[in-house]
C-alpha cells in the first residue's frame, strides 16, 4: 500500500466520519440555539431544558436516520475489508 491509498483510505474515512456526524453535529447545534434564544426572549434561563431536548432531538434523529449511517459505516468497513489483499 502506497502513500497515495494511504490518503485515499484516510479521505473515505473521513468523509464517512463527517457523513454520521455532521447531521447529529447539526442538530445539536440548531436546537441549542433555538432553546437558547426562547430562554432569553423568555428569561428562564435552566440548563436542563437544553440538555433533555438535545437528547431527545438526538435520539429521534437516531431512530430516523439510523438505518443510513449504518448503511454508511457498513460501506466503508466492506470495502476496507475487500483493500486488506491489496495491502503488502
Amino acid at each position: 500500500m502506497d502513500d497515495i491509498e494511504i490518503v485515499h483510505v484516510l479521505k473515505m474515512m473521513a468523509m464517512a466520519g463527517l457523513k454520521v456526524a455532521g447531521p447529529i453535529l447539526a442538530i445539536v447545534l440548531g436546537v441549542g440555539i433555538a432553546v437558547s434564544l426562547v430562554q432569553t426572549i423568555t428569561q428562564i434561563q435552566e440548563q436542563a431544558v437544553v440538555y433533555v431536548l438535545k437528547f431527545a432531538a438526538v435520539g429521534v434523529f437516531m431512530i430516523v436516520a439510523g438505518p443510513w449511517m449504518l448503511q454508511i459505516l457498513t460501506s466503508f468497513v466492506t470495502t476496507l475489508w475487500a483493500r486488506i489483499p491489496d495491502v503488502h
